[in-house]
């Protein structure tokens, strides 16, 4: 350990439920090509989280939530290589207003609901841990690529 503080990227992720389904979008851009995960985003200089998360959202998507109506349901720390770890935050949406589009289709190949029970196979293993500690209700941390 080189006793250095970290300085993470701070994630936000937005689980938009309706019922027992979850909206996922489908990666467009290099990373994570042709996988999914949940609308989200970094963390803007400045920006509150939960006001970040409805950014993203509403850039992504198209949907207005409330940040006070958003609930914070998972915290990820990702260690995404030797160089740069990440610290994502999950949150739940249940009221919003819109009608989920794409709103970035050069980043994105397709906006698609599932159901919490039959989710894709291929979800970004980051994301995938979040979206899963939530679901699974183990606790609000989870840790993700750390030896």
């Amino acid at each position: 350990m080189s006793g250095q503080p970290a300085a993470p990227v701070i994630d936000t992720h937005v689980i938009l439920r309706d019922g027992d389904k979850v909206l996922l979008s489908q990666r467009g851009g290099p990373y994570g090509y042709g996988r999914w995960h949940m609308p989200s985003g970094k963390l803007d200089q400045g920006e509150p989280l939960p006001d970040g998360a409805a950014r993203e959202l509403l850039e992504e998507t198209g949907i207005t939530v409330d940040p006070a109506d958003l609930r914070l349901v998972q915290v990820v720390h990702h260690r995404q290589d030797d160089k740069v770890e990440r610290i994502g935050f999950f949150f739940e949406a249940v009221e919003w207003e819109g009608e989920a589009f794409n709103k970035e289709p050069e980043k994105c190949m397709a906006l698609t609901w599932f159901t919490v029970h039959d989710l894709p196979d291929d979800i970004i293993e980051y994301p995938q841990a979040g979206l899963i500690g939530y679901l699974d209700g183990t606790g609000p941390l989870s840790s993700h690529n750390w030896r």
